[in-house]
């Protein structure tokens, strides 16, 4: 699993015109899946996106977690995080896991992040055409990968 992992005053996903989702202070979660992504890939990124000491203490040191400033989540799905650009100008998707594999993984993150954090965690819609809007805060822009733990 790919996260780009922005930390936010503000987020909101609309949907035709729509609001769908919104949260305050906290992580705009943009999620990639691959077919080989497995329940160990889930655990460990919950553990990493709920620990990141990335949110600023009484010092303004970046020394307190997601957990510690009781944050919000909204999690949005990218399959083109696995994009190919090495060859041509057409990225290929081929890394990105299709919807009958990705969907369940996806709705496993959410639940166990949700767990994790101890309140509901804010999502887009799996495959929509989604406007995502954002405040960075900082900005602080992370890129995780479950499959580049050292």
């Amino acid at each position: 699993m790919k996260v780009v992992l922005q930390r936010v005053s503000k987020a909101n996903v609309v949907i035709n015109d729509q609001q769908v989702a919104s949260i305050k202070q906290g992580f705009l979660l943009l999620v990639g899946i691959v077919a080989e992504d497995t329940q160990e890939d889930i655990d460990w990124l919950v553990r990493k996106v709920c620990n990141l000491r990335i949110f600023n203490d009484a010092n303004h040191v970046m020394n307190n977690s997601l957990v510690d400033c009781e944050g919000d989540v909204l999690i949005v799905s990218q399959f083109t995080l696995h994009a190919s650009t090495k060859k041509g100008n057409r990225p290929s998707y081929i890394k990105a896991a299709k919807p009958a594999v990705a969907i369940p993984i996806y709705q496993n993150f959410v639940d166990r992040l949700s767990i994790a954090i101890g309140k509901k965690v804010q999502t887009g819609v799996f495959g929509a055409d989604m406007k995502v809007t954002l405040l960075n805060d900082g900005p602080v822009t992370l890129i995780i990968d479950s499959k580049d733990k050292s």
